[in-house]
């Protein structure tokens, strides 16, 4: 008989100085190497361009300050969904659950890991982009091997996030020195005010929005630390400390990012490249110009490793809390790893690789990140109303949320005016939870034979994986009781 154990889930994610390489290397993908022609090319100017950018910037920053605040008042793991399920109910909290698990996160690791295989293939495809069943089957490759390290291990998990938020910093780093010396050079002719603000075309509000949207994507990530707060040490220090260090930075290294570009590259010739960063190595490194493509398969191979530990937690926390199968609260015996949630993240990811094309992809995980991102922090402003005494170790000037708000709405209205098919396939998904809720989470009286087809699916899981449930509190554990 396969027996059910009761083990602690130690996956802590340690200090500060761990925390912040996760949250950096979450947020530092491949957004910053596939969002400038999209930015640019909504924008209309290289002006208006670098505008988003620093905007894109200081949202997030209002969004990762309305989050501290949740992630230290609602300490649990799972974010977005956690605070939604606790502040709204279970509905909207499914819902916001089930638009991540078929929509979010799957769409995001495809695009970064076909952003992984696009850069490593370039140089094999010199004069034209890579074809699309090499890149399919590369951006495959990379998901089940880096599903099977999280599974495997979560010391090796994380230190990939170590190592490859190094090394995606210094190669940016390399990007903005060039930037740098070509400036100093007297290289800054579509930087020059009067070039900068000259519109390659007529701009609308939506397109602006629409620019905003594509930046976002780069930006995505600066909340991820709130999905495994359960598992960070000290998280009413770390998880904020860790967030004002790491927005700033990014914001810092996105807007000089860009800035290099352009101080090589006129706008014409950045939106006819199907890779920046190659043709920015092209134009500047001479014979060292494959560095850019080594160095973007390093940013965006520790960009997928770390979508697939944050993505793999949330499925843990749904499953938990009795949104998912049980399944995926489980852990394994020996390795104390999410292994059916983290097969479940590489399933979807590897369904949406075979279907998606990368800048729609963006646009559509945009807007669904967007919609979830405004209602958790309308949560905020409702759980402040609701439970106006509860004890707030970081408690946010009420503007900040409000500001974060008006700008959501802005976003989103236009978004969805400019591109209502993209959105609107978003939008009919995430409603297509709500009979799925109350058929399987709300109906609490199904017939037996449901319940006994669920059970031998279950231990049909354990037994290929290798699974029991995890002891939420460890105090059990020390003192099991006595039969």
């Amino acid at each position: 008989m396969f027996s059910i154990y009761l083990l602690s889930f130690p996956l802590s994610a340690g200090s500060v100085m761990q925390n912040y390489p996760l949250c950096v290397c979450n947020i530092i993908g491949s957004g910053i190497f596939i969002s400038p022609k999209g930015v640019l090319e909504h924008s209309g100017s290289v002006g208006l361009a670098l505008i988003v950018w620093v905007l894109g910037g200081g949202v997030s920053a209002l969004g990762s300050l309305c989050y501290a605040e949740l992630g230290v008042t609602i300490p649990k793991s799972g974010g977005d969904y956690s605070y939604v399920t606790e502040i709204f109910g279970g509905l909207t909290g499914f819902l916001l659950l089930w638009s991540a698990v078929l929509i979010m996160y799957p769409t995001t690791l495809a695009v970064i890991a076909l952003t992984f295989s696009n850069y490593v293939l370039q140089p094999a495809f010199p004069y034209c982009a890579p074809s699309y069943v090499a890149t399919r089957i590369l951006s495959t490759a990379c998901i089940l091997l880096l599903t099977w390290v999280n599974c495997s291990s979560v010391r090796w998990a994380t230190r990939i996030q170590d190592v490859f938020t190094v090394g995606k910093l210094l190669a940016l780093g390399l990007i903005i020195v060039v930037g740098l010396v070509q400036l100093c050079k007297g290289h800054y002719e579509a930087l020059h005010p009067q070039a900068a603000f000259e519109f390659l075309r007529p701009v609308s509000v939506g397109q602006v929005a629409l620019a905003f949207l594509q930046a976002s994507f780069a930006f995505s990530g600066w909340n991820f630390l709130n999905y495994v707060t359960e598992e960070v040490v000290e998280p009413r220090r770390n998880v904020p400390l860790a967030i004002y260090i790491s927005i700033p930075l990014v914001t810092l290294v996105y807007t000089l990012t860009n800035i290099a570009y352009f101080s090589s590259m006129t706008p014409e010739e950045l939106l006819a490249s199907n890779a920046v960063a190659v043709t920015f190595g092209e134009k500047l490194l001479g014979m060292f110009s494959s560095i850019m493509p080594i160095s973007v398969a390093l940013s965006t191979f520790g960009g997928i490793n770390g979508y697939l530990f944050t993505s793999s937690r949330l499925c843990f926390s749904g499953a938990r809390e009795g949104h998912l199968p049980s399944l995926l609260a489980m852990i394994h015996l020996k390795h104390c790893t999410p292994i059916p949630a983290l097969m479940l993240c590489c399933t979807a990811t590897i369904v949406i690789l075979c279907i998606g094309e990368t800048h729609n992809l963006i646009n559509y995980v945009s807007f669904i990140n967007y919609l979830s991102y405004g209602v958790t922090i309308g949560g905020l402003l409702y759980y402040r109303w609701k439970k106006p005494s509860l004890y707030r170790p970081i408690k946010v000037n009420l503007m900040v949320p409000i500001s974060y708000l008006l700008f959501w709405a802005f976003l989103l209205g236009f978004s969805l005016y400019s591109e209502p098919v993209v959105c609107g396939v978003g939008l009919v998904i995430m409603l297509t939870g709500v009979p799925v809720y109350f058929l399987g989470v709300s109906w609490k009286d199904k017939p037996k034979c449901i319940y006994d087809f669920i059970a031998s699916i279950t231990y049909m899981g354990q037994k290929l994986c290798f699974v029991v449930f995890p002891q939420i509190d460890p105090l059990e554990q020390a003192n099991p009781p006595q039969s």
